[in-house]
């Protein structure tokens, strides 16, 4: 098992609050959720590195705002920048 280039996949279904799949490949994400027939998004997401700090680092968003820099901010941070797919019943959208 390899991560691809520090990222994994990470499938969150349909009204879920947690995930409930992260893959190493694209490839493995979607076949899994085309075999459970699963509704959700697969996001890619970097490893070691939270989702705010990447964002910032690659110019995708800037703080502008106090609260934009505060613990509950960041810890709900995402980005639509990064990659991701919908699915439907197992159906890349």
């Amino acid at each position: 098992m390899s991560i691809e280039s520090g990222f994994v996949w990470v499938f969150v279904g349909e009204g879920a609050r947690f995930p409930s799949g992260i893959f190493t490949s694209l490839g493995s994400g979607k076949e899994w959720i085309s075999a459970n027939q699963l509704t959700g998004v697969l996001t890619r997401y970097p490893v070691d590195e939270g989702v705010y700090d990447w964002a910032i680092s690659r110019n995708l968003f800037t703080p502008k705002k106090p609260e934009h820099s505060s613990p509950a901010f960041i810890g709900k941070f995402t980005s639509a920048s990064m990659d991701h797919f919908h699915f439907e019943s197992g159906i890349m959208d």
